[in-house]
């Protein structure tokens, strides 16, 4: 009898326990590396054959040569088909492992356009796809170049952080070359790049044997930058289907993923609408299911579970079957997510029909996903329930300058 594959699942964040579930349904053998301080996080441990341990050390790093050791010892007696990294900061690890295991999937040179900012634009710059103005921050002649051939604001953001964090916005150049002292010898893995005031997108979507198999576009209702660094109230929600603007960012997303190698993964793609041209603009791809339960709202609106067919593409492709897509709903759906003043808010007068999730597992937080066959009605759902959080609820914790780790 064939022996079912065996996957490496790596997590330095407690997430993906969809993924794990769904990996064990399929039959395969699963195990899951993860830091030493998430031990006692609810690990989805009934779909876990063994999972192992790493000590972070001081800065939340995990040392490659320990993982690596550790891994050796592993394999002397069983066998590990893929590796699979469940979230950004893992994707180096999954690559740094692969390329020393010689396992099949993405490799170093592959994983920095989908980890290292710097590298997505000059990859989609050099395949075509419209890019904000940016530069890297090696050399002091190339900065006062970038200077003036593109007017401020800039915005200086790290090379390998997620999300907002560690992005610094900055009006001028004394601002620019203050800002470039602080980081010292880090300057390297940072880059600098036009602001572009405009609607900001994202595109969640499934890949299988080299083509984007799913994909849905929604759009922030606030700006990710803005929710970070001013404390805002976070909300997005599915775009009208057929609409212009979706099918073009559908189609810059297929782009994105064809430029960049990408043949199986789950992705999540942003892309900024420019007020002054009205032209997209490519911002940062990452090969993961999306963040902030994106994930829940696109499985509200649609059906599809982001994190358990990923698993199943996984799967698919270690196994040598094809995969097959389930059948998808056209619903909408949107999400707003606010920190709290109340370690545990009482979510008991948001009570309309169209609620088909809410947040119960993080203190200080509230979240709400609501669904229908209107995208107008997400939106008036979602317009009354940000004022009403604003009231009762909001706190804020604006991000840090520099990434924390």
């Amino acid at each position: 009898m064939k022996r079912p594959p065996a996957f490496l699942c790596i997590s330095s964040y407690f997430k993906g326990n969809d993924f794990l579930r769904g990996m064990k349904a399929t039959g395969a053998t699963v195990y899951l590396v993860t830091s030493k301080k998430l031990e006692n996080k609810p690990w989805a441990r009934e779909a876990l054959d063994d999972i192992f341990y790493i000590e972070q050390g001081p800065q939340n790093e995990w040392k490659m040569d320990d993982v690596i050791s550790g891994m050796a010892w592993l394999m002397r007696n069983t066998k590990i088909d893929r590796i699979v990294a469940l979230d950004d900061f893992d994707v180096e690890k999954a690559a740094h492992l692969r390329e020393h295991f010689r396992s099949p999937g993405m490799g170093q040179t592959t994983y920095r356009h989908f980890r290292d900012k710097l590298a997505m634009r000059l990859k989609a710059k050099e395949s075509g796809i419209r890019v904000p103005g940016f530069s890297d921050l090696f050399n002091d002649e190339d900065i006062r170049q970038f200077t003036q051939d593109y007017p401020a604001p800039w915005i200086i953001k790290p090379r390998g952080q997620a999300s907002a964090t560690g992005m610094k916005k900055v009006a001028n150049a004394d601002e620019l070359w203050a800002h470039l002292e602080t980081l010292g010898s880090e300057r390297h893995q940072y880059l600098v790049e036009q602001f572009k005031p405009g609607d900001v997108y994202h595109v969640d979507a499934l890949s299988a044997e080299g083509k984007v198999i799913f994909a849905r576009a929604s759009q922030y209702l606030a700006p990710p930058f803005d929710v970070a660094h001013a404390g805002g109230i976070f909300r997005s929600a599915i775009m009208e289907q057929g609409d212009k603007d979706e099918k073009m960012l559908l189609e810059l997303n297929t782009a994105v993923m064809k430029a960049f190698g990408m043949q199986y993964s789950a992705s999540h793609t942003e892309f900024i609408k420019c007020h002054e041209d009205g032209q997209f603009y490519f911002l940062e791809t990452s090969s993961r299911v999306g963040g902030a339960h994106i994930a829940e709202m696109v499985e509200c609106a649609c059906g599809i579970n982001l994190w358990r067919e990923w698993a199943g593409i996984e799967y698919a492709v270690a196994s040598g079957q094809k995969y097959k897509l389930p059948k998808t709903g056209k619903d909408y759906a949107g999400i707003v997510v606010s920190l709290t003043r109340q370690e545990w808010p009482d979510t008991s007068q948001f009570d309309d029909p169209e609620i088909a999730w809410r947040m119960t597992d993080m203190s200080y937080h509230i979240g709400l996903i609501v669904r229908s066959p209107k995208r107008a009605r997400v939106l008036e759902l979602l317009d009354d329930y940000t004022s009403r959080i604003q009231r009762d609820y909001h706190a804020s914790a604006p991000a840090p300058d520099k990434p924390q780790v």
